[in-house]
């Protein structure tokens, strides 16, 4: 995994270079199934170059919200003469190429655009994108002057290449053969001659790329014209981009906006705007360079006052954040926004009657703002509860740190630390564990509550994530300075923790992996979700600290162990429950909602006639799959809100159905501790890694996938048609992953010194067994169904 040695400068080559790396190092496709696109375009000399930077400014132009990579084939020219075209698009990689046919043959992509330096683009593209079979191309005229799809691939013109269907269908000879039934038809405004034109006709309306193949440059008239709109110097092609309406690509707007010219004063919008994206990949040393010099000696800004404030928190500037924050609430347009980040802030640092009046001023400001109410309430009660403390000495007790989901939040997150101290003692309530938040500041006074505890227990649940209340003392969710986790001095374990950091995500390693470093070093114990996070956190760890990292299943998946109600027979309905995850969708779906949603109907519909589908919602925001499957597809799902639901609530209703299909990862394993078949739809490398740790990853299909209406559902119903062989396979891999939890604990029960909570291992219970097999080589191609139910 590649980290960072220096901090690039903002828009620099350095930067874009750092964030390629980025980018690369988290490329987990061969777990998640996730589709890579590329656009190509082979350049047969440098008489073509022109014309190449005259395509890359008309794709971002009309394109502005897209951003793939493109590969630039080439005979042999010299790195220099690709400068220009660099300057116009941040993800540009020059290839030697024997020709315009390795476009067939572009390793690292599953769907290839090929273009020509003869193109212009004039329209949107997305459609394209949504392409998944064959070769597509606008059929040339036949002998007879008829469009004729049989005639042949243009070797002049726009393609649409799936990587997939050629690998064994085209043979590698110098011009692949496209055989028939691969050809994919192309309405002609997707590769529309400009020669039809010639000097005096119109482009027709609609025509989305224009083709000047074997057009004179002579030759003038509406068509020429067209192409003339994106022949501009640097600087008309970067106003032109930037004073585009609606949302930009990231990469594309940080591209071309940085650096700003010398002598120019950037509109602040604009600065807010590229802040706004430093922010969002984790850059907020860069987004507070930016801002800070904007906002100098002007109180009058309260919008980038306020996302200079949240920036600043991000990287513990505590007292900095507020004094910019308050500022924001001057203006009341932005003063419950404000005021509720104030909440947070106050709340991160442990002054909760301070955070309860940011809350009740923002209110104040706006009765209605959701998010002051949720913090007016969450301190209302912290501010109960600690009118009452427990009447356990501090010394008999655990600290937990975790996240604790309260509300309507994710009902995962109120399930697992519950799960966790369940591996430890039978009380799981205040009098036996002391609570601790991850995001809290852990402060002098707070160092001192941890060290008056028997330990200090970290975990479960995905905490290695950078962008989650991130903060700058350790680069993950517990925020915790690393001289202050040094003095530490009750034994600490990390139980169960997950790396979860998503397919493509970019992030910063240096403070991370430093964290990392000094965590592990003081850890009695470190124990990790799914061996596939076991193997991302060695990669960041020097050699003598690598072995601590041990495989720690969650706890969730343990959970007819952990509770013996659990472990009776479940009275089953005739249910299957579906869930989906929203939080960053982009990452999770790319360029393949659409697709997605389409095929999960008609899985939906093929499952409805063997048991009720209904949907579990662990969070409101994944009810939008519900709202876009009755707008789309006509389809109506009943809904049962987790959120809302108490923890023997949540798992009573798993228990209960016949099959669970869900996307965010405790809509997988908290179903599979109490006994229920799952099957994943893998978003995110987390699903696939536990699949692997269990051995069947077969039980998992990509929402990348093409056939996943068919294969989802031929997996359900098999699952269905002989139930309990299904129950009896689940409750076979979970006593693997008990067995691997019960070694865990015994060594945990050296370090706490407190009873097991289980008893001693009876005759007859399982051995301790290794990793299994399929966990070895985690990046490997996407889980794909079984066509039978598996064996038990």
């Amino acid at each position: 995994m590649t980290t960072h040695d220096s901090t690039p400068v903002a828009g620099s080559a350095a930067d874009t270079a750092a964030d390629t790396a980025s980018a690369s190092a988290d490329d987990r496709r061969a777990v998640t199934g996730k589709r890579r696109i590329a656009f190509a375009a082979y350049v047969a000399d440098a008489g073509r170059l022109p014309g190449l930077q005259t395509l890359l400014r008309s794709l971002a132009l009309t394109n502005r919200a897209l951003c793939e990579d493109v590969v630039v084939l080439h005979p042999g020219l010299p790195d220099a003469a690709f400068d220009a075209a660099h300057r116009l698009h941040p993800r540009l990689t020059p290839r030697t190429a024997a020709g315009r046919h390795d476009v067939f043959r572009l390793d690292g992509y599953d769907t290839v655009i090929a273009l020509t330096p003869a193109l212009v683009v004039l329209g949107r593209l997305d459609a394209l994108l949504r392409l998944r079979t064959g070769v597509a191309a606008v059929p040339r005229p036949g002998p007879d002057g008829v469009p004729d799809p049989r005639h042949g691939i243009p070797d002049d013109g726009l393609l649409v290449i799936q990587r997939q269907d050629l690998d064994h269908a085209v043979p590698p000879a110098a011009v692949p053969d496209v055989p028939e039934s691969l050809l994919v038809p192309l309405d002609s405004r997707y590769d529309f001659r400009a020669l039809r034109l010639g000097d005096d006709l119109a482009v027709p309306e609609g025509v989305v790329v224009l083709n000047f193949a074997d057009t004179p440059t002579t030759c003038t008239g509406p068509a020429h014209e067209a192409r003339a709109r994106f022949e501009l110097d640097d600087e008309a092609f970067r106003a032109a981009y930037l004073a585009l309406p609606g949302a930009k690509h990231p990469d594309l707007l940080l591209h071309l906006a940085l650096p700003f010219p010398d002598g120019s004063r950037p509109p602040i919008d604009l600065v807010r705007q590229l802040a706004e994206i430093h922010r969002g990949r984790g850059h907020h040393d860069l987004a507070v360079a930016l801002l800070g010099e904007a906002v100098a000696g002007r109180p009058d800004l309260p919008r980038c006052h306020e996302t200079l404030g949240v920036c600043l928190m991000a990287l513990s500037r505590y007292e900095e954040a507020e004094t910019h924050l308050l500022l924001a609430t001057a203006s009341p347009d932005f003063a419950p926004r404000a005021y509720g980040q104030l909440a947070r802030l106050a709340w991160l640092l442990g002054r909760t009657e301070d955070a309860r009046g940011y809350a009740l001023a923002g209110l104040e400001s706006d009765p209605t703002d959701a998010n002051c109410r949720s913090w007016y309430a969450r301190t209302s009660e912290m501010v109960t509860a600690g009118a009452t403390a427990p009447d356990t000495p501090p010394g008999e007790q655990l600290a937990h740190v975790a996240l604790f989901a309260e509300g309507d939040e994710n009902a995962g997150d109120k399930v697992l630390p519950e799960a966790v101290r369940s591996c430890f003692t039978a009380d799981t309530g205040p009098g036996r564990w002391h609570q601790q938040h991850a995001h809290l500041l852990v402060d002098e006074p707070g160092l001192e509550r941890l060290n008056a505890r028997r330990a200090v227990i970290v975990g479960g649940g995905g905490l290695f994530l950078p962008d989650t209340a991130p903060n700058g003392n350790s680069g993950w969710q517990w925020n915790i300075p690393d001289d202050v986790l040094a003095r530490i001095t009750v034994p600490l374990a990390v139980f169960a923790v997950g790396y979860n950091v998503f397919d493509g995500q970019r992030y910063r390693r240096e403070r991370f992996a430093a964290s990392l470093r000094a965590l592990v070093e003081r850890s009695a114990f470190f124990g990790l979700r799914n061996h596939g996070s076991v193997a991302r956190v060695r990669e960041l760890l020097p050699a003598s600290l690598r072995e601590k990292v041990r495989y720690q299943p969650c706890p969730t998946t343990v959970a007819r162990h952990l509770d013996r109600r659990l472990a009776e027979p479940a009275v089953r309905e005739d249910t299957v429950l579906i869930n989906c995850a929203y939080d960053r969708a982009g990452l999770r779906f790319g360029h393949d909602y659409g697709h997605f949603l389409a095929e999960m109907a008609a899985a939906i519909r093929a499952i409805s006639g063997a048991a009720e589908a209904r949907y579990a919602a662990h969070m409101p925001a994944d009810e939008r799959f519900v709202d876009d499957l009755r707008r789309e597809h006509g389809l109506i799902l009943p809904v049962e809100p987790l959120y809302l639901l108490s923890n023997d609530a949540i798992r009573d209703l798993y228990r209960r159905t016949r099959l669970v299909i869900g996307m965010r990862g405790h809509a997988g394993m908290i179903p599979f501790g109490c006994g229920t078949p799952v099957i994943s739809l893998v978003s995110h490398p987390k699903l696939a890694y536990f699949l692997a740790d269990i051995d069947r990853p077969d039980w998992g299909v990509s929402v990348h996938e093409r056939a996943l209406g068919a294969r989802l559902a031929e997996r359900a119903l098999a699952v269905l048609a002989d139930h309990p062989a299904a129950v009896a396979d689940v409750h076979d891999r979970q006593r693997t992953l008990w067995s691997a939890t019960r070694e865990n604990l015994a060594l945990l029960r050296e370090l706490t010194g407190l009873p097991d909570p289980f008893g001693e291992p009876g005759p007859g219970a399982d051995p301790v067994v290794p990793a299994p097999r399929s966990a070895v080589g985690e990046d490997r191609a996407a889980p794909s169904l079984r066509t039978a139910p598996p064996t038990p």
